[in-house]
C-alpha cells in the first residue's frame, strides 16, 4: 500500500515537472508566429506605401495625357489607376488580417 502510494507521487511529480517544458516549448512556437505576423505587418505596409506612390505617379500620368489630349494613353493610364486602387485596397485588407492575427496570438490563441 506504502509502495502503491510512493509510486504515485513519483508518477504525479514527473507529470509535473515536465509540464512546464511542454508549455515553454509551445510558448516558443508562439513567440515565432508573433515574430512572423509582425514581419508580415511590416511587409504590407512597405506594399502599400509603394501602390499609393505609384497611385500618385499614374495620377499625374494621366492628369498630363488628358492637358496633352492623348486620347490612347488616357484609356492605359485610368487602366494603372483601377489596378493601383485594387492593389491597395487588397492590402490594406492583408494589413488587417495580420493585425488580427497578432491580436489572437499575443492572446495565446
Amino acid at each position: 500500500m506504502v509502495r502503491a502510494s510512493i509510486i504515485a507521487l513519483a508518477a504525479a511529480t514527473v507529470i509535473v515537472g515536465l509540464a512546464p517544458t511542454a508549455a515553454s516549448a509551445g510558448w516558443w512556437g508562439h513567440r515565432a508566429d508573433i515574430r512572423a505576423d509582425r514581419r508580415d505587418i511590416r511587409a504590407d505596409r512597405f506594399d502599400l506605401r509603394r501602390d499609393r506612390a505609384d497611385l500618385r505617379q499614374d495620377f499625374g500620368d494621366l492628369r498630363r495625357d488628358l492637358r496633352f489630349g492623348r486620347r490612347g494613353d488616357i484609356g492605359r493610364d485610368l487602366a494603372d489607376v483601377r489596378r493601383d486602387w485594387r492593389d491597395i485596397r487588397s492590402d490594406r485588407r492583408d494589413l488587417r488580417r495580420d493585425r488580427r492575427d497578432l491580436f489572437w496570438d499575443r492572446r495565446g490563441f
